[in-house]
């Protein structure tokens, strides 16, 4: 990955954040009650916010006239499209700190194995029944699988002091697989219910998100967010080198550590609930990137932002393309990232004079 330089002006940059993350959320809200109004209950723009309205006792728009739209509507459709902007803001934060850690345009949650390790730590506690935390059991086993998956990565592609591109991308490969077989060994020993969870993960589906979802993964959201933010100059003087970042008083070992606990926390939670969808982090970072330059502080929230609205976009595909069925919406963001991947791969090469 080459080594970027901040830019130079930072009132230009601060501006050109601002206008894009202010587009961004209005394209996200624009989305979001578009895919309010979609479903086999359709609405209107005001009977979606008649709803909402209801609610918090205000009834001064409509109220969809079928008998059940409002139960469907608020039990059903909004928290799976709230669960979606969730998952795909934790994604692309994960794939965001990933990238910075690893110095390398290629890390991202599902290509290096930590979304499957996750999905096995999950795979495991549904399986064997394990419930010693409630409720919780299960996103806490996806955070401890996710979060060996990201260990086993980090300390076998670096040598020499750097990552290199062809082995990240081997390990991840190996972790994949390692993880497959062990979901694989999970699907023969599980009952038929395990099994179609089990299944569920490995197509990724926002299908029977529910507001318990929304409030496990909207606090670890914020407290990934937050962290991300602390360090956020810390990993713009990584990028610079690791000899110029210790020199200048970071201790580089400890970034990264903490960084991967982060990325596990938020991408095992994500995973517990939604499945493996691949891409989102590596798709949306490196655009936001392009768009206002290296330094991690503005590229947080914009890529955040980003992330909500491209998987509420691969939500409403999945919920409309095809009538009276739900996609996978892992299938949707594989074919929008595979071929970005595909082209980074090969820019990355070329830029690199080879596979180093």
């Amino acid at each position: 990955m080459p080594k970027p330089s901040i830019a130079p002006n930072p009132a230009a940059r601060s501006a050109r954040a601002a206008v894009l993350n202010f587009g961004l959320l209005i394209l996200l809200l624009a989305t979001v009650v578009v895919s309010m109004m979609l479903g086999q209950v359709s609405a209107s723009p005001a009977e979606v916010m008649g709803a909402i309205l209801n609610k918090v006792g205000i009834d001064w728009l409509p109220l969809p006239e079928h008998p059940k739209a409002l139960d469907t509507l608020w039990s059903i459709r909004f928290p799976r499209i709230a669960v979606a902007a969730l998952v795909g803001a934790a994604l692309a934060l994960a794939g965001l700190l990933m990238q910075a850690i690893f110095g390398n345009p290629l890390a991202e949650p599902g290509v290096v194995g930590v979304s499957s390790g996750a999905a096995l730590g999950a795979g495991i506690a549904i399986v064997f029944g394990i419930t010693f935390w409630g409720g919780w059991t299960t996103a806490l086993m996806a955070f401890a699988g996710g979060l060996i998956a990201t260990l086993t990565v980090y300390f076998l592609s670096r040598g020499g002091g750097k990552t290199e591109v062809v082995t990240l991308v081997l390990t991840g490969i190996a972790v994949n697989a390692i993880c497959g077989a062990g979901i694989a060994l999970m699907m023969f020993i599980g009952d038929t219910s395990s099994r179609e969870q089990i299944v569920f993960w490995q197509l990724g589906s926002m299908a029977g998100s529910g507001w318990a979802e929304v409030w496990v993964i909207l606090p670890v959201l914020v407290v990934g967010a937050l962290c991300s933010l602390l360090v956020a100059r810390k990993l713009d003087l990584l990028s610079l080198g690791e000899r110029n970042a210790r020199h200048l008083g970071v201790n580089v070992e400890l970034l990264r550590l903490s960084v991967i606990i982060v990325v596990a926390l938020v991408v095992g939670v994500s995973v517990a609930f939604t499945g493996i969808i691949a891409f989102v982090g590596l798709v949306i970072p490196h655009i936001m990137r392009g768009i206002l330059g290296p330094a991690h502080g503005p590229l947080l929230l914009s890529s955040m932002l980003g992330g909500a609205l491209l998987l509420t976009l691969a939500d409403v595909a999945a919920r409309t393309l095809v009538p009276m069925a739900d996609l996978p919406i892992g299938m949707i963001t594989s074919l929008i990232g595979g071929p970005f991947f595909f082209w980074l791969l090969r820019r990355t090469r070329q830029s690199a004079g080879g596979w180093g």
